[in-house]
């Protein structure tokens, strides 16, 4: 018994529904710029501590990078993610859950060879091009005398 393509893809429609692509945009807008309000807030809480704009800056960045590491750990930044879609993907806390989900998903297999060696295989790819495209960038504003 043969399945015809026509066949195929009236199954495969009928098993896998569009997704609401306006409300997954909207969750992706609000919980991405959840992130970015509480980044800003915790910007504005350094800032008035008395910490100097690079001091503000990394305490910011940490404290974000923590907190997104914790929530992948114990299983709730995924749930979030679930409902928030792209939103999760703000820069510094989409970087940090590429890092751990991966050293998680790997701990079985030891600490060097599972955790260590598995941790940048997602983000591994971005730090190396981004890297290169920061170092090419720098070094066309140097040759150019752009800056």
């Amino acid at each position: 018994m043969s399945i015809s393509k026509d066949d195929y893809s009236k199954m495969t429609d009928k098993a896998s529904p569009n997704s609401p692509k306006i409300l997954n945009c909207i969750k992706a807008f609000l919980f991405g710029g959840a992130i970015c309000l509480f980044g800003q807030i915790l910007f504005t809480i350094f800032e008035n501590a008395g910490l100097k704009e690079k001091e503000v800056s990394a305490a910011t960045s940490s404290v974000l990078i923590i907190i997104t590491a914790i929530l992948t750990g114990i299983g709730v930044f995924d749930k979030i993610a679930r409902h928030a879609g792209a939103g999760t993907i703000v820069p510094i806390t989409g970087f940090a859950n590429s890092v751990v989900s991966p050293a998680l998903e790997w701990k079985h297999e030891g600490f060097v060879l599972g955790t260590a060696a598995q941790m940048f295989s997602i983000a591994g790819p971005v730090i190396v091009y981004g890297t290169a495209s920061a170092f090419l960038y720098g070094l066309i504003i140097f040759i150019f005398k752009l800056y």
